[in-house]
């Protein structure tokens, strides 16, 4: 069976750009690196693409061609989040079971695993130590899998995967139940996945968990990334906020501004508009700010007929350009807004660990989410345009910005994303994302990437790094090398 093509032949109807870059990163890898595998050992690999660009159907195409080449049995590891493993469950099963034959496991169905038959099967697990610890007993006893080579694919590998004892001379416990389920089969392929591959990179080769191969893919056309939000000459859309000090007047300037980008998603058919606040990781800051966005809603939809309030609706209507839909009329978009202030037809919703408030609560209508940790990888908002983002921290991780933002994706509109950031923050994310150019430019070339940003700002957590084996270059010094590999004037110049 064509595996391969049965499951490029569902895209393409939808996307057939996708469908191709899809193709392409499945045929590369499986010519480069699984049609060469020799079935008796363990390899480590990483695929990496821009966060949220698409890594999962990029995945799926891989897994597919997987099967072509002689893999059966595959486990895919998500974030320990309960709502995301579902989810990833349940589109493994339409896009992999539905669709193309597989069999497609849950964390309950080991029946299911040990009836497959001769279709391939895919277990779906979150990195919960629980979990792993019941499937690598469950797995021990599966006699099918003695002698065959299993596929792991581990998405957001940096997040949980990598040993955080590393330096204590200890494993921790994900990590030592990862190496135990790898270890269970003669051979495999471990192919690890994230938007963030600073702390992956960066794994020394006798810890086991540095890629042996390195694969990176392009996004398609709609997505809005790094090169777009984030760039020496500051974009229009981009408003510092260095010189606010009234919350609440950031809140209202925030709330206009997304009221009337919503009125224009509305009017043109969509069905919901986000704004994403993030703040701090508190959870008391969290309520703050939602304090301050109940007050100035409430007097932005107390006073929404007076002169004041109407001006500010222009002023902001003037400075959206959409480029997905016909601009409505001023007439229109200010009906609109006072419809949906009227009608209280908007919601604030807060994420994080003691809320609540639920992410299924932003699929519809207008929202303001406000979060911190509970915002980063795994979790998306649709048709999200307005960002107001102050999270600082003394010893700044690239790796964990840029997961966080949430701001990249394919559904945003171009003419009608705001960003709301103090300038110095806004510096730190164009340093991560020319550093993160260079590391792609990088790997493309097939170079072992090195990774450097100014100041304190780290490239990943400490914790997952050996610091014994690590080479750490301070700026502001000399270095010179004992072997150069320039040795004359002319060479260097």
């Amino acid at each position: 069976m064509e595996y391969l093509n049965t499951y490029l032949d569902n895209i393409k109807t939808k996307n057939l750009a996708q469908a191709n870059s899809i193709k392409n990163t499945a045929e590369t890898i499986g010519k480069e690196y699984l049609s060469k595998f020799d079935f008796c050992s363990h390899k480590m690999g990483l695929l990496f693409g821009n966060v949220q660009s698409g890594k999962t159907g990029q995945v799926f195409g891989v897994v597919c061609k997987a099967v072509e080449l002689g893999f059966q049995f595959f486990i895919l590891l998500t974030t320990d989040n309960v709502a995301l493993q579902k989810q990833t469950y349940e589109r493994t099963e339409r896009d992999l079971e539905q669709q193309n034959g597989f069999v497609v496991c849950s964390e309950e169905d080991e029946q299911k695993f040990r009836s497959h038959g001769v279709k391939p099967v895919i277990i779906v697990l979150k990195k919960n130590s629980k979990i792993l610890k019941e499937w690598t007993n469950k797995l021990k006893n599966i006699d099918d899998l003695k002698g065959n080579p299993l596929f792991i694919i581990d998405d957001e590998a940096d997040a949980a995967s990598l040993n955080t004892k590393v330096n204590k001379n200890e494993i921790s416990t994900i990590n030592k139940y990862l190496r135990e389920i790898k270890d269970l089969s003669t051979s495999s392929i471990y192919l690890q996945m994230t938007g963030t591959p600073q702390s992956l990179l960066l794994q020394s080769e006798i810890s086991g968990w540095k890629p042996m191969f390195t694969y990176y893919f392009k996004p398609g056309k709609e997505y809005l990334g790094g090169d777009f939000f984030f760039k020496e000459k500051t974009p229009n859309f981009v408003r510092f906020i260095d010189d606010e000090r009234d919350g609440e007047s950031i809140a209202y300037k925030v709330i206009i501004r997304h009221l009337v980008v919503s009125a224009q998603l509305f009017l043109s058919g969509a069905k919901v508009s986000n704004c994403l606040v993030h703040p701090s990781s508190r959870q008391d800051i969290h309520q703050q700010v939602r304090r301050e966005f109940e007050k100035a809603l409430s007097k932005v939809t107390f006073n929404h007929n007076e002169k004041d309030f109407v001006e500010d609706l222009k002023k902001e209507y003037d400075s959206i350009s959409p480029n997905k839909s016909q601009k409505a009329d001023f007439v229109d978009i200010k009906e609109k807004v006072f419809e949906m202030l009227e009608n209280h037809n908007y919601k604030i919703v807060v994420l994080n660990s003691s809320s609540s408030d639920e992410p299924e609560e932003c699929k519809k209508g207008c929202n303001f989410v406000i979060g911190g940790n509970s915002l980063g990888r795994g979790v998306t908002f649709d048709k999200l345009n307005t960002f107001y983002y102050t999270r600082s921290s003394k010893t700044p991780q690239a790796d964990t910005m840029w997961q966080q933002s949430r701001i990249f994706g394919y559904d945003r509109d171009a003419g009608l994303v705001s960003l709301f950031i103090p300038e110095n923050l806004y510096n730190l994310f164009v340093q991560i994302n020319d550093t993160n150019d260079a590391i792609i430019k990088q790997v493309e070339e097939g170079r072992q990437p090195s990774i450097s940003y100014a100041g304190n700002l780290r490239p990943t957590r400490m914790t997952v790094l050996d610091k014994s084996l690590l080479n750490i270059l301070v700026g502001g010094s000399n270095y010179f090398p004992a072997n150069p590999i320039n040795n004359t004037y002319d060479q260097i110049t």
